[in-house]
């Protein structure tokens, strides 16, 4: 059982100015790439495994100058991201993407495995970085649990009608889910527990699975599967971080599930604000 749970003289000048910039560019989106590399696989960090978490996504808000350190807060309220919360990476020595994404790993693992961060934004100058990660504020007006699951749903299914790469996985397109109340029952407990109790994890905190959700609610399954998110404040951006994450798209392309129930909970006193949970099966 599988689970989960980027000329003359002047012009001359110009173009000049263009490659340096351009290079730039390609170093700050290859750092972006290898910390969403980084959060797609299980990595152990202070001692624990983390969760295979979905893509940060690039938003240029969060491009601040590597070389102030002022308030990020107020920051971010001139670049008009309506921040939730925050928090930056400074580093001092890195040369290249390569070695700034080694120090991110050995003093920032935390950090960048936090799954309550969903945006990105960093900048380099000479031998300084900047690495901001950031959760915006909740702006979608939500229906009830259920009824965004069975729109989770709807965007699974547009997903599998299309061949897909997921990692080094490749999928044919595959039929439709259907839902089922009893998984989507079993997904919003878990998904309330998680947003109620400020945890991110398929065990929930009496050590249980998927599989022993599934099973509790009545749900006597031949395979059970699980994508998790939190942070994102619509179905399209989790579904669409799921399907750029290799283990969650393998989950959403996998043609032995045939059923699905999926939902969300939130609470504003949590880390994330925001969580979802997708609950695969086949009986």
């Amino acid at each position: 059982m599988r689970r989960h749970f980027t000329f003359n003289r002047l012009a001359g000048l110009t173009l000049s100015l263009m490659f340096s910039a351009s290079a730039l560019a390609s170093e700050e989106s290859q750092l972006v790439d290898s910390i969403n590399a980084y959060r797609s696989q299980i990595q152990l960090c202070a001692g624990q495994a983390s969760q295979e978490l979905p893509p940060l996504t690039s938003d240029t808000r969060l491009v601040l100058p590597a070389s102030s350190f002022g308030d990020l807060q107020e920051a971010l309220g001139r670049a008009a991201y309506p921040l939730a919360n925050v928090q930056a990476i400074n580093l001092s020595g890195p040369r290249d993407a390569q070695a700034a994404m080694k120090a991110v790993q050995e003093s920032f693992c935390k950090v960048v495995l936090d799954p309550q961060f969903v945006d990105i934004g960093v900048s380099h100058s000479q031998q300084d970085w900047r690495i901001v990660l950031a959760r915006p504020l909740l702006a979608s007006r939500l229906g009830d649990a259920q009824a965004e699951g069975q729109r989770v749903l709807e965007l699974i299914n547009s997903a599998r009608t299309q061949p897909r790469q997921c990692g080094t996985q490749a999928f044919a397109p595959t039929g439709p889910l259907t839902w089922n109340a009893t998984l989507g029952s079993a997904a919003e407990t878990h998904t309330r527990d998680m947003a109620n109790n400020n945890y991110f994890d398929h065990k929930d905190r009496n050590g249980g699975t998927p599989g022993d959700r599934a099973e509790l609610a009545g749900y006597i399954a031949q395979q059970i599967g699980e994508n998790i998110a939190a942070g994102q404040d619509t179905p399209r951006k989790v579904v669409d971080g799921w399907l750029a994450s290799p283990g969650h798209c393998a989950n959403i392309m996998n043609p032995a599930f045939r059923e699905l129930g999926a939902a969300y909970a939130v609470d504003p006193k949590s880390d994330a604000g925001i969580y979802w949970t997708a609950l695969f099966g086949s009986q």
